[in-house]
């Protein structure tokens, strides 16, 4: 097949579809086996309606479902593979109806809209829902959602029913963060706010970019006084502020900026990149011998580390690579960042926030988090963060901070408490989930009371989960850009909008005018 169709992330062709090659780099290969994917799962669903638990088929799914969100795997090997794992589970089931893959995306406009909505929630869960199991935390709710939600892909339902069953899995999605959260901070502790250190020093080094700290600690475990530094890079700068991590002498500070800027950051570096989950771009051919990439993160050309039948992923010949590049030859260092403000260490200083909003010190918060990516339209994140009033405090997560991170001494502090508080990853999301339910409690009002508006950049799956996550809360008045879903038709828009008075944004001026009733 020569053609395909992608429309699941912010970036995709005309503000429409990807029909003939991904601005992601995707080719219609990968994406149609990422669809046959979809639709086999869809048909294991059906095959384990009924039949007792299956061992192995949650991993599977989620697995499988991480593997298709947008910038982890572009190796047609590896898609064919997971195509070949889910049938051998179908047959071992006995079959079931099989699920067309050109089903998908065709049929009533509205419907497919609905159906996409779940299914690239599923996908972004899958990635969140992976992180939390390496770590050995599941949950049944998070786990039935897997088989749940592709069977009911496959199902007829009205639009009120799909709603239902997509505002059902925004709590689902709620967990499967909770356990999350619960994971990362039962193994590394939790974040407290940290002074990192930008730039490099010399000698031998590994940059670690995604999102996956399991993978990262391993790193740390087996790179102890061998004489190479360790960096993170985009997603895993909040990994820096994790007690049980950042006590390695060797994680010197983070290098560089938002994902979708490595390709720029990466070329013809004397070292070498392990890629732990999504968000690889397409190598350049200066830094593509140097990349290797781990768990379902695949592209052609590359060196893939997996994990033995225990688990353990051997890091030594990256390592040696490392060492025999020779690293950089000279240290080089910008300003430091600030981050590690999750819940705990935010709502250790609730007290003096609480207090400053009463005193009017802080008139107003704003949760400006999301993804980050190259399309035109995202400086205005930058601009709402610079004209945000200076009696307002800015809560951030995931990779759209480095758009105004740099703002950090710019923005200074109210009462000893920084206006730019980095909450973390995308994965971290929980975090200011719990932080606005704590808020709503102590000031005993709902959270669409409270002096708080949340402005959201959205790049692919994760975004759309938790987008949901937060509907499913009953959280109104959300801005989302810098423009709509593609999958998002016009009639669903309108429910949504009607329902939750979900805002595209505007400009900076209009959008801050607005909130403060100005």
């Amino acid at each position: 097949m020569n053609d395909m169709f992608c429309f699941q992330c912010e970036q995709t062709a005309g503000g429409k579809a990807c029909t003939k090659v991904g601005v992601c780099g995707k080719k219609p290969d990968v994406a149609n086996l990422q669809d046959e994917i979809t639709a086999k799962l869809i048909t294991l669903a059906r095959a384990l309606e009924g039949k007792p638990a299956c061992a192995g088929c949650e991993a599977l799914f989620m697995d499988a479902l991480f593997m298709c969100v947008t910038n982890v795997n572009f190796d047609a090997a590896d898609n064919a593979a997971m195509v070949a794992r889910i049938q051998a589970k179908i047959d071992k089931f006995g079959g079931a109806p099989e699920f067309k893959a050109a089903d998908l995306f065709h049929g009533d406009e509205n419907v497919v809209s609905l159906r996409s909505t779940l299914l690239f929630g599923l996908r972004g869960m899958a990635a969140y829902a992976h992180h939390a199991r390496v770590l050995g935390k599941t949950d049944p709710v998070v786990s039935a959602w897997f088989q749940k939600g592709m069977k009911a892909l496959g199902d007829d339902h009205t639009v009120d029913e799909w709603l239902g069953l997509i505002l059902q899995f925004g709590q689902a999605n709620l967990k499967c963060m909770e356990i999350l959260d619960a994971a990362n901070t039962g193994a590394y502790g939790h974040p407290e706010p940290t002074q990192v250190q930008t730039g490099y020093d010399k000698g031998p080094f590994i940059i670690v970019t995604g999102h996956d700290l399991h993978d990262l600690k391993d790193l740390l475990d087996q790179t102890v006084g061998k004489g190479v530094n360790i960096y993170t890079h985009g997603e895993m700068l909040p990994a820096l502020a994790y007690p049980e991590l950042k006590k390695y002498p060797q994680l010197k500070g983070n290098i560089g900026s938002a994902w979708q800027n490595q390709q720029k950051e990466f070329d013809n570096m004397p070292g070498v990149v392990l890629f732990t989950t999504n968000c690889i771009m397409p190598p350049r051919p200066s830094y593509l011998d140097k990349i290797y990439t781990t768990a379902d993160v695949g592209w052609p050309g590359t060196k893939h580390i997996k994990a033995d039948a225990n688990g353990r992923k051997d890091f030594s010949a990256m390592i040696q690579h490392a060492l025999s590049l020779g690293g950089w030859q000279e240290a080089k260092h910008w300003e430091p960042l600030m981050t590690g403000f999750g819940h705990h260490a935010v709502m250790a200083v609730a007290d003096k926030v609480i207090e400053a909003v009463k005193a009017g010190a802080i008139k107003h918060i704003f949760l400006v988090g999301g993804c980050d990516g190259a399309k035109t339209g995202r400086d205005y994140y930058t601009q709402f963060v610079e004209k945000a009033p200076k009696d307002s405090i800015i809560l951030t997560l995931a990779c759209g901070k480095y758009r105004f991170n740099s703002l950090q001494a710019k923005l200074g502090t109210i009462g000893g408490i920084p206006r730019l508080l980095d909450m973390g990853q995308c994965n971290d999301a929980y975090s200011a989930i719990q932080v606005a339910m704590a808020l709503a409690k102590v000031f005993n009002c709902g959270v669409n009371d409270l002096p708080l508006s949340l402005v959201l950049s959205w790049y692919e799956q994760k975004a759309v989960c938790i987008l949901l996550t937060l509907l499913s809360l009953g959280i109104t008045n959300i801005r989302i850009g810098p423009s709509l879903p593609a999958f998002i038709s016009p009639t669903v828009l309108g429910v949504l909008v009607e329902k939750f008075k979900l805002t595209p944004i505007k400009t900076a001026d209009e959008d801050l005018a607005t909130i403060l009733g100005a």
